[in-house]
């Protein structure tokens, strides 16, 4: 029987979006630019582990300490250049401040295979749709420039939200701005627990998108591809 849905939600990256090359490459060439030479692996170690404590201290973008999205990467992406060796404020603010803006153009961003495709053909077929993301405000942007966002009806980052998935609070927020109840709706995303488990716990249906076997996960609920996801939808 074909699922009864009238939503779907969306997560953006690595579902829809995915950087074009590692973040260090694109770090390293912003280093180059201000005449600072640094490894793209170096930068990409540091990254991780910047990224990592600043989640830890200021979760969802210290949306909840007053701190917003372009002071909590500006900080990131400062201690990700100090951890690899660089000292200069001056050349670390310039930096931040640049990497901010280019990661909202379509530069960085590449579409995964079937995206555009796959959103047509579900708007076509008359589904509201809608992104449930762990992004910040620049989302919308983003997806402006990726030619994304006239398949959605709203857009809905946690940095706005105030919630981060797996937290529950983010998709029902969504839920409620289509006005549609948990069992009409599906979500679809590549993170086991803050997407495929998180709408599950909430009543929603969801669609995990993934290359390798899932043992958690029925086959039927697994997406080897985008294009697989009306197939699944509609067997």
């Amino acid at each position: 029987a074909m699922l009864r849905l009238r939503l779907l939600t969306w997560d953006v990256k690595d579902t829809l979006l995915r950087l074009r090359q590692p973040l260090g490459v694109s770090y390293a060439a912003e280093a180059r630019a201000h005449g600072v030479q640094v490894a793209p692996e170096t930068l990409s170690r540091s990254f991780r582990e910047a990224y990592g404590e600043q989640s830890r201290r200021f979760p969802n973008y210290g949306r909840g300490q007053g701190l917003g999205s372009r002071q909590w990467w500006g900080d990131v992406v400062k201690q990700t250049f100090r951890l690899s060796g660089v000292h200069d404020d001056g050349v670390l603010t310039a930096m931040a401040e640049q990497l901010y803006h280019e990661f909202c153009s379509s530069r960085n961003w590449e579409l995964l295979p079937g995206a555009s495709e796959t959103l047509r053909q579900c708007q076509q077929r008359g589904f509201r749709m809608g992104v449930v993301s762990n992004f910040d405000q620049r989302l919308e942007t983003i997806l402006c420039h990726c030619g994304l966002r006239q398949h959605f009806d709203f857009v809905l980052s946690s940095e706005a939200a105030g919630f981060a998935k797996p937290d529950r609070r983010i998709f029902q927020q969504a839920l409620s701005l289509a006005g549609v109840p948990p069992g009409l709706a599906a979500h679809v995303g590549d993170d086991y627990a803050r997407d495929y488990r998180a709408a599950r716990a909430l009543g929603m249906h969801s669609f995990l998108l993934c290359s390798g076997e899932q043992p958690e996960v029925p086959s039927e609920h697994v997406l080897p591809t985008l294009s697989h996801l009306l197939a699944r939808i509609e067997k």
